[in-house]
């Protein structure tokens, strides 16, 4: 996956030329339906204890949007990502996840996410980043999140 700080600068400026009223920013989403059913699974387990929580298909259509934003190079990367989660032998040895996707609890996909953060392996490291970058960015720079983080919204020019 790509260094953090790469999808935390890209991913920003993507969300931020989003249209949060429409469905889509982009002609061409990024995530096909197994990349959906992966994400299902990890949004819940990070957006735990708040609302996002519980808006999982909206998480997932701005990460979706985030990603159709990334120049070509990172979205190959992140999809690389998601491939490698999708494919059952990876996610068990991987993540430690024997059911699939989506049967697996919050639980323990929770617990995958910790390994993978404290992980001696700077790779897997990397790649909690990015997951953790793109969800936590997708939820909190939806209009519908700032409530919660007491944030008013972006100043109204000319208003």
């Amino acid at each position: 996956p790509p260094p953090p700080f790469v999808i935390k600068q890209t991913t920003a400026y993507a969300l931020r030329n989003c249209d949060w009223r429409s469905d889509v920013c982009s002609s061409d989403l990024a995530l096909d339906a197994d990349d959906r059913v992966v994400l299902a699974a990890i949004v819940p387990a990070m957006l735990a204890g708040t609302a996002g929580a519980r808006q999982v298909d909206a998480v997932v259509a701005s990460i979706d949007r985030a990603l159709a934003g990334l120049p070509p190079h990172l979205q190959k990367e992140v999809k690389q990502l998601f491939a490698l989660l999708g494919f059952a032998p990876a996610r068990w040895l991987l993540a430690g996840i024997r059911a699939p996707w989506s049967a697996a609890g919050t639980a323990e996909v929770t617990a995958f996410l910790e390994r993978w953060r404290m992980s001696g392996m700077a790779l897997k490291q990397q790649a909690y980043s990015a997951l953790h970058e793109l969800v936590m960015a997708s939820w909190y720079a939806r209009p519908d999140a700032w409530g919660a983080i007491a944030y008013p919204g972006p100043p109204r020019l000319g208003a």
